[in-house]
């Protein structure tokens, strides 16, 4: 993460991320109305049954490992290294892979008057 002493990060730069436990969500970057953020899943899905649903716009890039995406009522879908999808605010949608070898690195952009 970047310091005030080195204003420079990387996106791969895994280091202090534990190997055991939770995604792990760091907040790159916020402003009125948006926020910037690294997702490292390594494995996590979401549970059966469940569903996100955002009042808040998510444009989303896998930048390494792969996932697969379920929106609500379509057919999941496989997003690569360098795949990116506009979850538009309320679509309904689940995580049902991810990898754990190599980690799943997002990148996450949300935007709208609702996200936090």
């Amino acid at each position: 993460m970047p310091t005030t002493e080195n204003p420079i990060g990387n996106i791969f730069d895994l280091t202090g991320i534990p190997s055991t436990g939770g995604e792990v969500f760091e907040e790159l970057m916020k402003g009125a109305g948006f926020r910037v953020e690294r997702i490292i899943s390594k494995g996590q899905t979401t549970p059966e049954g469940t569903w996100y649903d955002q009042g808040w716009d998510e444009w989303v890039m896998v930048v390494q490992g792969e996932a697969i995406l379920e929106p609500e009522g379509s057919e999941p879908f496989t997003m690569k290294a360098g795949d990116y999808v506009m979850l538009p605010a309320h679509l309904r949608h689940r995580v049902v892979y991810t990898t754990s070898d190599p980690e799943c690195i997002w990148l996450a952009i949300h935007s709208g008057p609702e996200q936090p």
